[in-house]
């Protein structure tokens, strides 16, 4: 049963750190699971057997969510950018509680009262988010990426990049990878893969696992090296980090809307996109309360 319900709390993990805005740490978090993995991963060499029962449904349950929703998510932005994106919005909005929460908690075990420090932590990151939201202008697709040595390169490192942000709480990997302009290229590679799959097109195949190989890589050893620094940050720095954390969370819609398509906007779409805005927060706040303290 709890491998079941840890199958289904990667799905929605995974579902998380594909859509963009939306952070799959928050959700990690308000589902009480956050912690438990990053103490998984920066133990799995300590604790081998543990560690990976423990990662094993949870990373199962990502791989699932991230290859069925890389179907879905792509025409909903094409076709109805506005209400997908205030959607997407809703969701991340109603997490904010349970980053709110602990920040609170990190002041009190300090003993110290809210300073410039965790202003000017706001204000950095904040400006940061909302900096990278206008610095890429296009998006390659799958169909510009001719494999080479320095495309290689480039997406090792967009998957390091990629993984600190989906194991930070409040950070959206997906919206990173839009602001890198490499979000497109990357769903349309797993889907073309797992279309390549079920028509058992070897060459296809090859092609696909030579663009998300190197990316996949960049994704495990950047988890690895940044669950080391966000365990070192909220030991140190707490309440400071959950600053920065907020100011990346509150730009995260700017970034959104500055990516957003502009077709098929209209009084019912905004209608549309107000009542799945509406839903979105309160299902993301809703579904926090309900696994509250499970994991603990």
């Amino acid at each position: 049963m709890k491998f079941l319900s840890d199958l289904l709390k990667g799905v929605i993990v995974g579902v998380a750190n594909i859509i963009p805005g939306v952070s799959g740490g928050t959700m990690m978090v308000s589902m009480g699971i956050y912690e438990k993995i990053i103490g998984a991963i920066n133990n799995l060499f300590k604790n081998f057997k543990k560690s990976i029962l423990t990662l094993l449904p949870i990373a199962i349950g990502m791989v699932l969510g991230i290859g069925v929703f890389s179907y879905i998510l792509p025409y909903c932005l094409e076709n109805h950018p506005l209400p997908t994106s205030l959607c997407f919005i809703g969701l991340i909005l109603g997490g904010v509680p349970f980053i709110i929460k602990p920040a609170k908690e990190s002041l009190k075990k300090e003993g110290k009262s809210f300073s410039v420090s965790h202003v000017i932590a706001f204000l950095i990151l904040f400006a940061l988010a909302v900096a990278m939201a206008f610095m890429s202008e296009t998006e390659a697709h799958s169909a510009s990426f001719n494999l080479n040595i320095i495309l290689i390169v480039e997406l090792f490192f967009i998957g390091v990049i990629a993984s600190a942000t989906m194991v930070i709480p409040g950070v959206s990997g997906s919206l990173v990878l839009m602001l890198l302009g490499f979000y497109s290229g990357i769903i349309e590679t797993i889907r073309d893969f797992l279309d390549a799959l079920i028509a058992f097109d070897s060459a296809a195949i090859l092609h696909c696992v030579g663009i998300l190989l190197p990316f996949g890589i960049g994704i495990v050893v950047g988890i690895f090296a940044v669950s080391k620094l966000i365990e070192w940050l909220f030991a140190k720095f707490p309440s400071v980090t959950y600053s920065a954390i907020l100011g990346l969370i509150v730009a995260s819609p700017i970034g959104i809307f500055a990516k957003m398509g502009h077709n098929n906007i209209n009084a019912i779409s905004i209608i549309i996109g107000i009542v799945l805005f509406i839903a979105s927060a309160w299902f993301t706040y809703w579904f926090g309360k309900k696994t509250e303290g499970i994991e603990k």
